[in-house]
């Protein structure tokens, strides 16, 4: 058994050691995040939570296998199934599973940021659109407006007018290309980063 009052300050005992349902913590930089969690984790599992019915998420690789590592080194037992990883891993876990619900084939591919540049200028292309005699965004700062519209969850013609109103008079054929360029993800059964967040998310809903 592990002596938590030993290893934890009094605020870091008191979140490990609450018991219930969801916890809110809010905590500033090195204040003990990663070892609150940690051993939270730890005490789930000693007090009898299956490994594989906890989820531990995080913004970087790295903080994951740091926190898998220390899960691991205290408690005497298999921890194998224990999901743990960076939000886009998480999501990309559950969608090769389960992309057939939303109409992607479980081998689907994931573009990194060149890949998707090319493909946005093919959409360009294919949707024949004027570039030269008047002002229109290259494929890079598509993606990033793409990109905003799918984070923000806002339409993507408002976030043209107001976060790009240099564009504003090149919106429909901006929103034209966007269309174009999910259609030929899900044809080439590709998805972006952005995408594997926002169809875990369509997965999770169905």
């Amino acid at each position: 058994m592990i002596d938590y009052e030993k290893e934890l300050n009094r605020e870091q005992l008191e979140v490990v050691m609450q018991a219930g349902g969801p916890l809110l913590v809010i905590a500033g930089a090195g204040s003990g995040k990663t070892r609150t969690l940690t051993y939270r984790v730890a005490r789930l599992i000693e007090q009898g939570t299956r490994p594989d019915r906890v989820l531990l998420a995080t913004f970087t690789n790295k903080a994951a296998r740091s926190m898998l590592d220390r899960v691991a080194s205290l408690i005497d037992r298999d921890i194998g199934q224990l999901w743990g990883g960076t939000f886009h891993h998480i999501a990309h876990r559950i969608l090769r599973k389960h992309s057939d619900k939303i109409g992607y084939e479980r081998n689907f591919s994931i573009s990194d940021g060149e890949d998707a540049r090319q493909l946005i200028a093919a959409c360009i292309a294919e949707a024949k659109v004027e570039t030269k005699l008047d002002k229109f965004p290259k494929a890079d700062i598509l993606a990033g407006i793409f990109s905003l519209a799918v984070n923000t969850e806002t339409p993507l013609a408002e976030i043209v007018v107001n976060r790009y109103p240099y564009f504003s008079h090149r919106s429909d054929d901006i929103v034209r290309v966007e269309a174009l360029y999910r259609a030929r993800k899900k044809d080439l059964n590709i998805m972006d980063f952005d995408d594997l967040l926002l169809n875990c998310r369509r997965v999770l809903s169905e």
